[in-house]
């Protein structure tokens, strides 16, 4: 599973799960993530289909990148450790 975090400097919902991801992402250091931000990544995001209104955004992958999930806005870390056991073999 991989998964996409798509973000902005100017999005406080993303301020807010940033120190959140990085506590998961240490607990789970084989995690595979990767970030977009939405003013510097315009290609990316376009090909993501992003609501800029529905920020930040966190896709969930599995191994032919096929989405499996999609979660907006701040989700609680509990709720991310799920998904991200419930999908980890995908």
């Amino acid at each position: 599973m991989k998964i996409i975090k798509i973000g902005a400097i100017w999005c406080s919902g993303c301020l807010v799960m940033k120190p959140i991801w990085k506590a998961i992402e240490k607990e789970i250091p084989d995690l595979q993530t990767q970030y977009f931000d939405y003013d510097d990544n315009s290609k990316e995001i376009d090909n993501l289909n992003i609501d800029i209104n529905r920020m930040p955004t966190f896709i969930f992958m599995d191994k032919n990148d096929k989405e499996l999930l999609r979660k907006t806005g701040e989700v609680a870390k509990s709720e991310l450790l799920e998904i991200i056991n419930k999908y980890k073999e995908y």
